[in-house]
């Protein structure tokens, strides 16, 4: 067990700076292995003690005011206006999470553009809310991984599109591999989950899942409730969304055995791929079962969303477009995603006509290594040098047009200069009183470099895969990682 000194301490002289966060996660991660132990053995009263135990932990609880408190959405406040944004404020909030006389707030509805020109809801919950799920979240977590579907790698630490893709491609590149896919995608997935099979079927604390559940949203002044689904915006909505998806890979492959035909399974959130020797196998034997599984949980398939298509024909997945040309394989950008992106830059850069460069160059980098980074691992080349030329040609007339009485010369002096490769946009900044050069990201210079995917069976709780996933880390992000102070304790 964990010393009492490191992790707990009186609410008068508690210090958040003071915390020793590694003894924290090692406290909690060896109670999320032993409740991962528990499920893979069968033992889920057991699992349920251990879940008990890791939700009245003091070192879970300041783990989830901390998540709460410094991811993204920590300074979006629900209907109460409330935000966790000093250390008093965090620490007084570790001592305030207990489950007796807990009662969830309703969330704070507010709506975000899709690519379709649609709105998609989102449900703010408040901050003592979010702790509350983060902390539930901790033990759900370890169950949810060892339950759900190998290949499905969506809202699950150490996975990423990348994994997905590869997987793909692992499955479709052989001359003798699969030639038809279902594409598949539920609608509205997290609005229409069925309560009732949440409640009955994920083994997590009932009382809280059901407050979480029906606390219902507020929308210009008006409080609705809310008779099914689980708010986009929650902590733990995208792990009850997995748990109520797991199955489906073991389903899919059934069902192919009893016929004697191949599949594989490959799953992001709510979009997924089944890949089989036949049209008619998707069509008949497959689809109708998919259908039946999710009306099960109060789900449905998107109609306009799910296809079945030769490979020949191509795909796209999670942004990218998948298609043989003459036997092999070939994983680009999508075009709409290109044009999407092309088109979000133009209307950034008219947005912002009259802005310093050096200003606008800070706007854009993120945006061109974000991009570039995502679609690096596969065969982006020709896409990447394309990308830079328009954005070459956007920048320049955007660099004219604040210089109408300058010579296209003296522009071209004064915003661009002459790098191997070609010319490179950039601006000034001063450094120790030196004037240095400010560059925009060169998107076409970006490497490509084939992504190594992770196991399907790897999981963070399961102590064979923690000296494996340590070695899969970043150098930066294996130092701060959750695994380390738990293989040095091993």
């Amino acid at each position: 067990m964990m010393a009492s000194n490191e992790v707990s301490a009186s609410p008068d002289n508690a210090q958040w700076q003071s915390i020793n966060w590694k003894a924290v996660k090692q406290h909690v991660l060896r109670l999320q292995m032993r409740i991962a132990k528990a499920i893979r053995e069968g033992k889920h009263g057991k699992a349920k003690a251990l879940q008990w135990i890791l939700t009245h932990s003091r070192a879970a609880k300041i783990l989830a005011v901390k998540r709460v408190s410094q991811n993204k959405g920590s300074k979006t406040p629900g209907i109460d206006g409330i935000i966790w944004n000093t250390d008093v404020r965090c620490m007084a909030a570790v001592n305030q999470l207990s489950r007796k006389g807990y009662q969830a707030k309703p969330l704070r509805r507010i709506y975000i553009p899709k690519k379709n020109g649609k709105l998609r809801p989102l449900g703010i919950p408040c901050m003592i809310d979010r702790a509350q799920q983060a902390l539930h979240l901790l033990a759900l977590e370890p169950i949810s991984e060892t339950i759900v579907d190998p290949n499905s790698y969506g809202f699950r630490p150490n996975r990423s599109t990348a994994d997905a893709i590869a997987q793909c491609f692992k499955c479709l590149c052989q001359k003798n591999s699969s030639q038809w896919v279902l594409e598949g995608d539920i609608k509205a997935c997290f609005d229409k989950i069925g309560h009732q099979w949440l409640i009955d079927n994920i083994q997590l604390d009932k009382r809280m899942l059901k407050q979480w559940l029906g606390c219902g949203f507020v929308d210009k002044g008006l409080f609705y409730k809310t008779a099914e689904g689980t708010p986009q915006g929650g902590i733990i909505s995208p792990t009850l969304m997995l748990l109520t998806l797991a199955g489906l890979e073991q389903l899919v492959k059934s069902i192919a055995r009893k016929t004697g035909d191949r599949v594989n399974f490959i799953g992001y959130a709510d979009d997924f791929v089944i890949t089989g020797t036949s049209q008619q196998f998707l069509l008949n034997e497959i689809k109708p079962q998919l259908i039946g599984f999710l009306q099960e949980r109060g789900l449905t398939l998107s109609e306009e969303k799910t296809h079945v298509t030769h490979i020949d024909d191509g795909f796209d997945f999670l942004g990218f477009n998948l298609r043989k040309y003459k036997g092999k394989l070939l994983i680009k950008p999508s075009k709409s995603n290109v044009l999407s992106f092309l088109s979000n830059l133009r209307e950034l850069v008219k947005k912002h006509a009259t802005i310093p460069v050096n200003d606008l160059i800070k706007i854009l980098n993120p945006k061109l290594r974000g991009w570039a980074n995502y679609y690096r691992h596969c065969v982006a080349k020709r896409t990447f040098d394309y990308v830079g030329h328009q954005l070459f040609w956007l920048l320049w007339r955007w660099a004219v047009r604040r210089h109408l009485t300058k010579s296209k010369d003296w522009v071209r002096r004064k915003y661009y200069m002459n790098r191997i490769g070609g010319w490179q946009f950039h601006g000034w900044q001063k450094i120790a009183n030196m004037d240095c050069h400010f560059n925009l990201v060169q998107i076409a210079q970006t490497p490509i470099k084939r992504h190594v995917k992770i196991r399907s069976a790897a999981t963070p709780f399961d102590p064979q895969y923690l000296a494996y996933l340590v070695k899969r880390k970043p150098k930066k992000q294996s130092r701060n990682s959750w695994f380390e102070p738990a293989l040095a304790a091993m």
